[in-house]
């Protein structure tokens, strides 16, 4: 009796692709884990900015990301695939000035200026340009995915080493970072020593991600490959396509909980303060990073297989249960806790423990936007992928604003926390607990609101197994017809 034979996908994809997709990602990761975990502090204790100014520049870089992530989608939707893709070659063109923008986000202005207005100006120019070309990367970089395989267990393969490659990239400055940027001021009442933000320092470290940065996408444009083909010639209804979007509950759903995911990353940059004006220890913040990606980096090895076996949104709710317990408890306990004894191991306990149930959620994140795709496919026959990452990719950049402008708030209105005085003060009464509320409260809430979000989100893996199916017979009936 001849013996059945295996199907193999005629898309399916290898480890070149998925570690060379990888790589992407800790390119992205390289410049934008340094400039939302460090650039706040470089305002405020290098350049001595207003915390108004600065939660101004914000705001206002945001507006014109209203503009720019759509513009850019459309972009990069209508364009014509040539011999290297549609989207590959972004990969290349984008990545030295998104490099270069990221080193001039840490240049020392004051030591070319003594005028505030100058600085200022300098501040929007560097960092809203950082922003557009972080977008002129990203939309393509993300929508690549679809097209390197329609494959299922291919797409997890490339959002699993997405993950690697994320943890790769935002581990590195986290875990480096604070041994360059930061230079001993003083000793505190115990003797230890103070640390500060070093101008010459962060723009050091700024020069070696963004060098980085630019080396890995190169890397990444060369190990991937464009296999499913897209349309010679794209016709986008771009109103049809965003309506369609905001029609679909798992896109809405998505939308959100990007808005909150990318808003908690963003808002755990505020540790910085409480390591330095709490604890009164930056290198609390290496421990504090392996903490955070040890965990994912132990279940990247395992959950391929349990999306398998239980299915990406099911996995996902269980991990952002666990992770909102824990950070309610986190906010109740680690105030009781002595401040230079327990409170520190106390608190990294909590961070491994929210970093193991957030790691579903890391690890399948980006093969969760394909399935919402496809499913817009599915029920509306539009298909864009670059239009669903332009939004998601403003969705996500919202959520890092409302953590960047609130969290500024909370750490001036709430704990007093002032650049000019407290920036190498160490811990001051009243300002450290500030802190520690701030960086405890916000988790619990947050974590919560996802947790909440992925119970309703409605592809679960039996809708999922349909959908695909029926996509997959629809794919070869048009192609067939052709």
């Amino acid at each position: 009796m001849e013996k059945q034979r295996t199907f193999q996908h005629p898309n399916k994809i290898g480890m070149k692709d998925a570690l060379g997709y990888g790589l992407g990602d800790a390119a992205n990761l390289f410049v934008l884990t340094y400039v939302s975990s460090y650039l706040k502090v470089f305002y405020t204790d290098v350049l001595k900015v207003a915390e108004s100014k600065i939660t101004t520049l914000l705001l206002i870089s945001r507006l014109w990301d209203a503009i720019n992530d759509p513009m850019w989608g459309a972009v990069v939707a209508k364009r014509r695939p040539g011999k290297d893709g549609k989207f590959r070659p972004y990969l290349k063109w984008c990545a030295i000035p998104l490099g270069i923008t990221s080193i001039l986000c840490f240049v020392n202005f004051r030591d070319f200026t003594t005028s505030e207005a100058v600085v200022l100006a300098l501040m929007y120019a560097s960092y809203i340009g950082f922003g557009m070309m972080y977008t002129g990367m990203n939309i393509p970089y993300g929508s690549l995915a679809s097209v390197v395989t329609d494959d299922p267990e291919g797409r997890t393969l490339l959002s699993t080493f997405r993950s690697v490659g994320a943890g790769l990239g935002g581990a590195i400055p986290l875990l480096i970072g604070p041994m360059i940027i930061y230079s001993v001021v003083g000793t505190n009442s115990q003797g230890n020593p103070i640390k500060a933000a070093d101008a010459g320092g962060m723009m050091k470290f700024g020069l070696i991600m963004g060098v980085l940065s630019i080396l890995f996408y190169f890397f990444c444009f060369a190990s991937t490959k464009e296999r499913v083909a897209s349309e010679a010639e794209p016709k986008i209804d771009m109103k049809q396509t965003y309506l369609g979007m905001f029609k679909s509950k798992p896109f809405v759903i998505a939308a959100i909980s990007g808005i909150l995911i990318s808003g908690q990353l963003q808002f755990n940059s505020l540790t910085q303060y409480l390591y330095k004006n709490y604890f009164e220890n930056t290198d609390l913040s290496i421990i504090g990073t392996v903490a955070t990606y040890l965990p994912m980096a132990l279940m990247i090895f395992f959950t391929p297989e349990l999306v398998k076996k239980y299915g990406k949104k099911e996995l996902c709710t269980v991990g952002t249960l666990l992770s909102a317990i824990a950070s309610i408890l986190m906010f109740l306990i680690v105030p009781h806790c002595d401040r230079l004894g327990s409170a520190p191991v106390v608190f990294m306990v909590f961070l491994f423990i929210i970093g193991f149930g957030y790691s579903f959620v890391s690890i399948t994140n980006w093969a969760v936007i394909t399935d919402v795709i496809d499913y817009q496919e599915y029920k509306t026959g539009i298909r864009s992928e670059s239009a669903v990452y332009a939004v998601y990719t403003f969705c996500r950049k919202l959520g890092q604003t409302l953590a960047d402008v609130g969290g500024m708030k909370l750490l001036s209105s709430v704990a007093g926390y002032d650049g000019a005085v407290h920036g190498s003060a160490g811990y001051v009464e009243g300002v450290g607990e500030g802190i520690l509320f701030v960086c405890t409260v916000i988790p619990a809430v947050v974590y919560t609101l996802v947790f909440v979000l992925f119970l309703v989100y409605p592809l679960n893996k039996s809708k999922l197994k349909v959908m695909y199916n029926d996509l997959t017979k629809a794919r070869h009936s048009l192609s067939a017809a052709k």
